[in-house]
């Protein structure tokens, strides 16, 4: 029996730089035209937008810098299913800051040889360890002026790390106390939360619980054995044992 080859996947380049455009594109129509066909390119967010709804492409190679734009602000405005590979200046270790629901990145200048592995990677359906949020447990501490990339309430959103308040277990997953006053839940569990934000800034309160030490407002005790904790735009207050709270005394000074 025949097996039956996948036809191309519609890809879009998105990048300001018309000669950058211009190179990847020749690049994948010479060397990969089996996997991908070009579906449009667009040198800004709204027209890259208009596009990805358009033009019925499940794939973006995006370039992180655009013309007074960042390349970051198009990944609300695509659908779940369409994948993200980044093209970008950055090194890995800038990049890896980001946690992105990304197939893979693509420093400039692209090579060959570095696309024909994003191209495996595709039709193998996998993705990069430095881009995958399924490997981000293991890659690496986040900083509090990075910016992260999640699926909330079944929708990817960009998201501030310094933004996050609180986070309280649940389950497997946990809930985000965020700065506007939303209350959201997030696949990823509290362990994992607390082995990559900055402890500086965010410790634990309570074997359930994290929170962002620049959004405290008061500690009041409340029993003998425990403290009420209030952040910042929330009038329900955090536990906090006994455990945890001298460090937390202490950190806030």
């Amino acid at each position: 029996m025949t097996q039956r080859t996948a036809p191309p996947r519609p890809v879009l380049i998105v990048d300001d730089e018309r000669l950058a455009r211009r190179d990847l594109r020749d690049l994948l129509e010479t060397q990969h035209a089996s996997a991908v066909r070009i579906a449009g390119e667009a040198a800004t967010v709204q027209d890259a937008a208009t596009l990805a709804r358009t033009s019925g492409a499940d794939l973006v190679f995006l370039d992180i810098h655009l013309a007074g734009e960042s390349g970051f602000d198009l990944l609300p405005l695509l659908e779940p299913d369409v994948e993200v590979v980044f093209v970008t200046a950055f090194d890995q270790h800038a990049v890896r800051a980001f946690e992105v629901n990304a197939l893979d990145y693509l420093t400039k200048p692209v090579s060959p040889d570095r696309l024909a592995m994003t191209i495996a990677r595709l039709r193998a359906g996998g993705r990069s360890t430095a881009a995958s949020g399924a490997s981000s447990d293991s890659a690496g501490p986040l900083a509090y002026d990075d910016r992260l990339f999640l699926r909330i309430d079944d929708r990817m959103a960009f998201l501030a790390v310094r933004d996050v308040v609180a986070i309280v277990a649940d389950g497997d997953n946990a809930t985000l106390w965020l700065a506007n006053g939303r209350v959201v839940r997030v696949r990823k569990s509290l362990r994992s939360w607390e082995e990559r934000l900055p402890a500086k800034q965010f410790v634990r309160i309570h074997r359930s619980a994290l929170v962002n030490l620049t959004a405290v407002e008061r500690v009041e005790e409340w029993s003998h054995f425990t403290y009420r904790i209030y952040v910042r735009g929330y009038r329900e207050p955090l536990e906090m044992s006994r455990r945890y709270g001298a460090r937390v005394r202490e950190q806030l000074g």
